[in-house]
């Protein structure tokens, strides 16, 4: 299986928009559209789709993770973030993330995230 180049991906998901990606479940009130990359190995991109009121658990980034938000809103401990709004959390960084209203994500994972306690 031949993988396509990352700028493909995006310029795809660009031209086509996010609703027509085929999703499956992820995790309590999320579902994945994987776009590149393997879930517990290296870099990885998807889109994400919360339901109003799911959240991810409390994470650790080993690496960069960067957020674009595609539609509706997300919060962190660092505030909230509507469409359009692109986050960067860093290596080492922590957070648990909510959607009150659901949201639609474009996220890559430079590494697999941690969930951590507490």
């Amino acid at each position: 299986m031949t993988v396509p180049a990352i700028g493909d991906v995006f310029r795809k998901l660009a031209e086509d928009g996010w609703e027509g990606l085929k999703f499956e479940p992820f995790r309590d009130g999320i579902e994945i559209a994987r776009l590149f990359g393997k879930a517990d190995q290296g870099a990885s991109g998807a889109v994400l789709k919360y339901r109003p009121g799911s959240s991810a658990p409390r994470h650790r980034h080993p690496g960069f993770e960067t957020i674009v938000v595609l539609d509706g809103a997300q919060s962190d401990e660092a505030g909230t973030y509507v469409k359009g709004d692109v986050v960067v959390n860093p290596p080492g960084s922590i957070h648990t993330v909510i959607s009150e209203s659901g949201c639609v994500v474009l996220i890559v994972w430079e590494k697999p995230v941690e969930f951590v306690n507490g």
